[in-house]
């Protein structure tokens, strides 16, 4: 049987090449009777395929059960799974059979196996190898003949590492992988999906069809569908009950579709993410890190001088360039002018002999430069805020800090 006839058969809708290439894996692991581990997120069609195995393989006349290993309470699966004796446990009021040997010859398909215990993941390890369980509260070893398709919305193999899902099972149910796209990864299929949707809940309440314009076709196409098909049908049935204009708009549509918290197709600015909370060590290298900087662009700016025979020709003209180094820096004393360098040419300038002369004269006055940290963390916080207006947020990441440190620090200091 080929791809479209399976398609007609199970009823699917599309035509991604994703949504054809898992079809032909089931299709072709079918005939065989080896275990398939369905991966795919909730809602994408999984249990459809479990179907498309089962009535394609030789065990198609057998029995066919579908167990959600999720829904059932960890105290009563194994029951469920294996069957017990009278008396096993308080409310056995006699024996029961279990799924394992009520679908002996057929299928059992197990979803949500990331779900199942510990305990019980060792007990249907021994049926895949042996065929072999114990009923819950017997001693005597039955004996059964069922295929296993497991189904995960899960990464199993995430559950391996981090030892809530046994190694050897993961393997010996993994013996055929078969993942199943997500619908946004289908978005060609998107809106044949929501016409087969719509055209079979209009006809089941008896009301008229329902059509989209250009822009609601964009919006369907373009929502990422974290719920999948189930989403997209329960969307449908929504919109063929309670709208009465039957030609959807995008708007309208918006309306259906909840708002993603948190999620966007947009890059995201790594300045946005939460900063680690600083302490007064890093402030400090900050503010020692900002001094060797201007120390050495200091040195750099006289050397070049000296090279030049008393004035740089970057300088040249432009003495205010010399104080460019110091204007970032506030003075403690708020009365204080900053340092004025006026430069002079040298009148008797000996370069042949060796001697550069140059005249650098200072009209201001020396201030001793307090070494205090608290001062120095004081002036820069005093700095930031009044550059932001007073905004705690913006002044914390302009210093490298958390806003709780900040709102800390300016207690601290009483700023």
């Amino acid at each position: 049987m080929d791809i479209q006839e399976i398609k007609q058969r199970f009823g699917i809708i599309g035509n991604s090449p994703l949504l054809n290439r898992a079809i032909n894996i089931a299709n072709q692991v079918a005939p065989t009777d080896i275990s398939v581990l369905i991966t795919g997120e909730s809602g994408s069609g999984k249990e459809v395929f479990s179907h498309i195995i089962h009535q394609m393989s030789p065990r198609k006349h057998g029995p066919f059960i579908a167990v959600n290993c999720g829904a059932i309470p960890e105290g009563t699966i194994d029951s469920e799974l294996f069957g017990h004796e009278k008396g096993a446990y308080t409310g056995a009021v006699g024996e029961r059979k279990g799924y394992f040997e009520t679908v002996n010859g057929g299928t059992i398909f197990l979803d949500e196996i990331a779900e199942m215990p510990l305990g019980t993941q060792a007990r249907l390890l021994r049926v895949l190898e042996s065929g072999q369980y114990i009923r819950v509260g017997s001693s005597k070893v039955e004996k059964t003949n069922v295929r296993v398709i497991a189904a995960t919305n899960v990464d199993v193999y995430e559950a391996v590492k981090a030892g809530k899902f046994r190694e050897d099972l993961y393997y010996r149910l993994n013996t055929v992988p078969l993942k199943i796209p997500p619908l946004r990864e289908r978005k060609e299929d998107i809106f044949l999906l929501f016409r087969k949707f719509t055209a079979d809940f209009t006809d089941k309440y008896r009301t008229p069809p329902i059509q989209l314009d250009d822009d609601a076709q964009q919006v369907l196409a373009n929502y990422s569908w974290p719920g999948n098909v189930r989403q997209l049908k329960n969307m449908a049935e929504q919109l063929a009950v309670l709208e009465r204009d039957r030609v959807i708009t995008a708007q309208t549509l918006l309306n259906y579709i909840p708002h993603e918290t948190g999620r966007t197709n947009l890059p995201m600015r790594l300045d946005n993410q939460p900063k680690e909370d600083f302490s007064e060590r890093d402030i400090l290298y900050k503010v020692l890190f900002d001094m060797k900087r201007d120390m050495i662009e200091l040195k750099k700016l006289v050397a070049d001088i000296i090279e030049h025979g008393g004035v740089s020709p970057a300088y040249q003209g432009n003495p205010q360039a010399i104080t460019q180094l110091y204007r970032d820096i506030e003075l403690p004393q708020a009365n204080i002018s900053e340092p004025q360098f006026t430069l002079q040419q040298p009148v008797n300038s000996n370069i042949n002999s060796g001697g550069k002369d140059f005249d650098i004269t200072h009209h201001h006055e020396e201030v001793e430069e307090s070494l205090s940290l608290v001062e120095k963390e004081s002036d820069l916080i005093r700095k930031a805020l009044k550059k932001h207006k007073g905004k705690r947020k913006l002044a914390a990441n302009e210093l490298g800090i958390s806003e709780r440190t900040l709102y800390r620090k300016i207690k601290e200091l009483d700023l």
